[in-house]
């Protein structure tokens, strides 16, 4: 369903209301009843890129982004730099049709959520083919798969497949399928056009449940945890939530396309601050942001689509 895939093009400026917050981060700025983190903006990179949806970043720096539309996936220095790309249109191993999302392990192996050719597809850092997952279903739609994430303890991964609203769990050693959690609804373990997801470092799962309008979180056994957020646009609420990373310190980041503000969350799910503009005071819109991801130095990397670019900041006031 394409229209579910794609962000919403119209855009408006909504601003969170609320109480002040109770909870304190150190360095965090109080806005309209609103506590900010502010990113300070290092860098941007757009080199020719068309509505590109996720980013990652290796154990190297280097940074990977998804340019779907062209059917490419660019790598970049850890300072935005330009340096290689791999992939063309097609159906043939290396080529892509409509590739969504992103994922990189700690040997540099990049894995591509190759959604219109309905598989996910393996590469070396240097972007040469390795394998793609074998990916069949008995269901209504093929599989779609839109985004892909890495458990290397349990040498397996989880492949969200969009159109069936549902996760594949695949084994790494055989690039089977081993189980599949959830299926189309609104309550637990259910989905409706689930997108991008991430794991924190025990290796829970933080779906983005497009359509239910909130991130579900699963333990690595597929067992419900918690969700986070639901539908509005007051602060801890969402209307278009696209992409979602974590620090270091399991803390939740959630980009909502839409309203263009990425909210922060405690493990439990409490909200805790919004993205903020340095010395302004107020919540920082971006334009259509989906893929994020977090490195270890604080960096936030942001896919703004429509902008056709990611930017990079660096956040203040949330080191340990």
């Amino acid at each position: 369903m394409t229209t579910q895939k794609t962000v919403q093009r119209s855009m408006r400026v909504i601003g969170f209301t609320g109480l002040l917050l109770i909870c304190l981060l150190p360095g965090v700025t109080p806005v309209y009843g609103i506590r900010l983190v502010e990113a300070r903006l290092l860098f941007e990179i757009s080199d020719s890129l068309s509505q590109p949806s996720d980013v990652a970043v290796a154990g190297d720096g280097k940074i990977y982004v998804v340019d779907g539309v062209n059917s490419k996936i660019r790598v970049f220095s850890p300072s935005g730099r330009a340096l290689a790309s791999f992939g063309s249109a097609g159906t043939g191993p290396g080529e892509f049709k409509n590739a969504l999302g992103i994922d990189i392990d700690r040997s540099g192996r990049v894995y591509i959520a190759d959604a219109g050719n309905h598989r996910v597809q393996i590469f070396d850092p240097d972007g040469n083919f390795i394998a793609a997952l074998a990916m069949q279903s008995n269901q209504k739609h093929p599989p779609d798969p839109t985004d892909v994430a890495v458990d290397e303890s349990r040498n397996r991964c989880y492949v969200v497949d969009n159109d069936n609203h549902q996760i594949l769990v695949y084994d790494l050693a055989t690039l089977k399928r081993i189980d599949t959690y959830g299926g189309p609804g609104s309550g637990k373990r259910a989905f409706r056009y689930p997108f991008l997801l991430a794991l924190d470092k025990a290796q829970y799962l933080y779906i983005v449940d497009v359509i239910n309008t909130r991130v579900q979180v699963l333990n690595p056994e597929g067992l419900f945890v918690n969700f986070i957020g639901g539908w509005g646009v007051e602060k801890g609420e969402f209307y278009r939530p696209k992409g979602v990373a974590l620090d270091t310190d399991d803390r939740i980041y959630v980009s909502d396309s839409y309203m263009g503000v990425i909210q922060i969350f405690d493990s439990t799910g409490k909200f805790l601050a919004a993205v903020g503009q340095p010395g302004q005071g107020a919540v920082k819109k971006f334009k259509t942001p989906v893929g994020i991801f977090l490195d270890r130095r604080n960096r936030l990397y942001v896919v703004e689509m429509f902008a056709n670019k990611v930017s990079v900041y660096h956040l203040a006031g949330i080191s340990r």
